[in-house]
């Protein structure tokens, strides 16, 4: 009979008896402290020209367009809504934290 706790192969010993202990059930986590919310610089996938990417922003799709159309009137630039994220055309990563700081959120550039 194989012991209930392995990891590839190998028996973990005082293995915990909970996903919630092990974290591999993300609904048991507790999350707290404030949102990370990162302003970084993408160029993948879009022929060398950079967008400027927020991630991390606590919001559900609607707030998001509103606040990426803030953005965007802000920088005078396009951009769009991706899975949660926020693209914004060109490189505006100082403009964008400065303004995410002063509506509140705790942004930090990510990257060069």
């Amino acid at each position: 009979m194989k012991p209930k706790h392995t990891f590839r192969g190998v028996v973990l010993r005082n293995a915990p008896h909970t996903a919630a202990a092990t974290g591999l059930n993300p609904a048991a986590r507790n999350v707290t402290g404030p949102a990370r919310v990162r302003v970084g610089r993408e160029v993948a996938g879009r022929s060398g020209k950079g967008v400027s990417v927020i991630s991390g922003l606590p919001l559900a799709t609607p707030e998001l367009e509103q606040l990426a159309t803030r953005l965007k009137k802000l920088c005078g630039a396009g951009g769009a809504v991706k899975d949660g994220v926020i693209e914004i055309q060109g490189e505006h990563r100082e403009r964008l934290v400065a303004e995410l700081l002063k509506l509140g959120y705790a942004a930090k550039q990510a990257g060069g």
